[in-house]
């Protein structure tokens, strides 16, 4: 599958099965564990996806699809001032597919602005590494 001229995509095994992988997704407190300060995730269609990345600043979206532990849509941009990619603009799908003991997450980041694709590629590379150290505990076993 090709991807289009405006999207990102980052594949990242992960030492975890889909149900924990997922609620790193689903769950405000677990995302936190992985990326940003302050979250709000409303888990349903239409529910609201809020996460203050770097602690400077919000983007924002809709939660589109859920298919619990296997894959989750929703929409993104950020809630700074003309900013190039406003919330709901663009589009992350996460999807999960078990592999072995573990899981592979694609995640597919689509209607980004030209000068914004790098950006959000290092950007999720960056979050998805760590998501991947802590889904594994100190004692090396998937946190459940």
């Amino acid at each position: 599958m090709s991807l289009p001229d405006d999207a990102v995509s980052v594949e990242q095994r992960i030492n975890a099965p889909p149900a924990t992988v997922f609620s790193f997704f689903s769950i405000s407190e677990r995302w936190l564990l992985w990326q940003g300060v302050e979250a709000t995730i409303e888990l349903w269609p239409g529910g609201l996806l809020r996460v203050n990345v770097t602690g400077d600043g919000f983007a924002a979206g809709r939660i589109l699809e859920v298919v619990q532990g296997r894959r989750l849509t929703f929409t993104w941009g950020w809630e700074s001032p003309n900013h190039p990619v406003p919330p709901g603009s663009s589009t992350v799908t996460i999807e999960l597919v078990p592999d072995g003991a573990g899981t592979l997450l694609r995640l597919t980041h689509t209607g980004l602005p030209p000068d914004f694709i790098d950006l959000h590629r290092e950007g999720w590379e960056l979050y998805i590494g760590r998501l991947q150290a802590i889904a594994i505990g100190d004692d090396g076993e998937p946190i459940t």
